[in-house]
């Protein structure tokens, strides 16, 4: 396979193809521009898709860089909203950025990588600046893009902050005097915007490509946090595991293909195999490669035994009744569970036993509040597919 079309692969959107073949012509190392707003403290396997595009350059011996967009993410991104994003404070934006990097290396090779925050250029703007910058777009182009339309013949607000998000994050092109600029499909004008500011200066304009965007575990909206159908980079072993499990059959092949690089001749010939067989082997591989293939297969063997065997997993965290409850000899359901600080919230806990998910020593509840006594007897609580903890006896 040769450099473009290895470029090529599971991508979605190529502009500029011409003009990239002769820059892969001429030997030198290109710069390849991603940028992530650091919105929330984790990253996604959505984002894992556009990470190994990054990382596939950077095998290919070109220059990645990788822009934390501190200064974007005090505007936020429109891309694909229906309203404005909500505004983060610094400190929180710091907060976040701080966990990008040790996630991002993950996937990325350190040593071939430099890392920006476009705060650095953009602090050092003045107002004059600004408006320099706001003359090289006009409202009827900002209103070519999707989102914005909808949003404004919906008579949905647009602030004009919003409008000056693709006009900075192109300006990160232009600082950068990028080659490549990579993203998803929700993207692209921002990407274009980029290229048009490289022109009116008279740069090489970057080409753009932008890549499909991950599925969520619903398998219908794109993953991401707002949806609550993501995995983390960050999520245990465990929970990683169980989430790749539950995907659909047919959402799995997009999985193999965008997460593992899965070529189409390959995915044919893996489509012969059991579904249930595949989906293992795609749990094992995702947890193998953020963690080790030990853990990825300790997990293996763990959901097997839970779920084709119907046994209990081998480990779960084990509580004392005085860790759980300030109640001598009884307490309530949904008072012992939140306490483990295993949910989110009660409010995930009520749901999960109206859905008849909770059970207690191998015995359905459908109560919350009902009352749950100190026992000398181990108890051995299950919560939905992944959740098990254990209130030891008393002593």
């Amino acid at each position: 396979m040769n450099a473009i079309d290895t470029i090529l692969q599971n991508t979605d959107t190529l502009i500029g193809k011409e003009s990239l073949k002769e820059k892969l012509k001429a030997g030198r190392p290109l710069k390849i521009k991603l940028g992530v707003d650091p919105t929330r403290p984790d990253l996604t396997f959505g984002h894992l898709v556009v990470f190994n595009k990054l990382r596939q350059f950077q095998e290919l011996g070109h220059e990645a860089n990788l822009i934390i967009g501190d200064f974007t993410t005090l505007i936020g991104d429109p891309s694909g909203r229906s309203s404005t994003r909500p505004v983060l404070t610094k400190e929180e934006i710091k907060k976040n950025a701080e966990t990008y990097l040790d996630q991002a290396f993950k996937i990325l090779n350190r040593e071939q990588t430099k890392v920006h925050y476009n705060s650095e250029w953009f602090e050092q703007m003045n107002f004059e600046d600004c408006l320099k910058l706001a003359r090289k777009m006009t409202v009827a182009r900002m209103l070519e893009r999707d989102d914005f339309s909808k949003r404004f013949t919906s008579n949905a607000p647009i602030s004009i902050i919003e409008f000056l998000y693709p006009l900075i994050q192109g300006y990160d092109s232009l600082m950068l005097h990028a080659d490549v600029e990579i993203g998803g499909t929700d993207q692209l004008f921002n990407m274009l915007v980029g290229r048009a500011l490289q022109k009116d200066a008279e740069q090489s304009e970057q080409a753009v490509i932008t890549m499909p965007l991950l599925v969520g575990l619903d398998g219908v909206k794109k993953m991401s946090k707002s949806a609550d159908n993501y995995i983390a980079f960050t999520d245990q072993p465990k929970d990683m595991f169980g989430k790749i499990m539950s995907i659909s059959d047919e959402t799995m092949w997009d999985y193999y293909k965008l997460l593992l690089e899965k070529t189409d001749a390959s995915l044919t010939l893996m489509k012969s195999e059991h579904p249930m067989q595949m989906k293992k082997d795609l749990a094992t591989a995702l947890v193998g490669r953020f963690y080790s293939s030990t853990i990825a297969e300790n997990e293996l063997k763990q959901f097997e035994q839970v779920f084709s065997k119907n046994k209990l997993p081998d480990e779960m965290p084990v509580f004392k009744w005085e860790q759980l409850s300030t109640e001598a000899e009884a307490d309530q359901l949904i008072q012992l569970m939140g306490k483990t600080e295993l949910f989110e919230s009660k409010g995930a806990i009520r749901r999960l036993i109206a859905q008849g998910g909770v059970k207690l020593n191998g015995e359905k509840q459908t109560d919350p509040q009902t009352e749950i006594s100190k026992s000398d007897e181990e108890q051995v609580f299950q919560a939905g597919k992944r959740i098990f903890f254990k209130i030891s006896p008393k002593s």
